[in-house]
């Protein structure tokens, strides 16, 4: 079991940063591929970005280049920092581990999740 607990999201104007974290207790050493999503209104949740246990990380078309996922050395603690922040970036933004796997090919079967954060960027 890992439990998450995002934090960091906040309401900024277009241009804007924002530098989310993911707490991660309990049985840490099982997530070996951990990755944000977010979930704007009326959609579906989608995949942000991912890392694996080696610190290789994938990012989705729509962010690459203005998003960066990274965790501490501990592996205790995961990041997403968000830069050049646009409307259509406005969301909930959840942490999420795939336990039990090391697979870290695709954005599916994750299966711990954090309560989520809100972002909001005007414009």
């Amino acid at each position: 079991q890992v439990q998450l607990v995002e934090s960091g999201g906040g309401s900024v104007q277009a241009g804007g940063s924002l530098r989310l974290s993911c707490a991660a207790s309990g049985d840490t050493t099982s997530a070996a591929c951990m990755g944000w999503f977010r979930q704007a209104p009326g959609k579906e949740r989608e995949g942000v970005a991912r890392i694996n246990k080696n610190g290789f990380h994938i990012y989705a078309d729509s962010v690459k280049g203005r998003f960066t996922i990274s965790q501490d050395n501990a592996k205790t603690t995961l990041y997403l920092q968000l830069n050049s922040l646009k409307p259509e970036d406005t969301g909930t933004y959840y942490c999420a581990a795939r336990l039990g796997s090391e697979y870290c090919y695709d954005f599916l079967r994750f299966n711990s999740w954090g309560q989520g954060t809100q972002v909001t960027v005007s414009s």
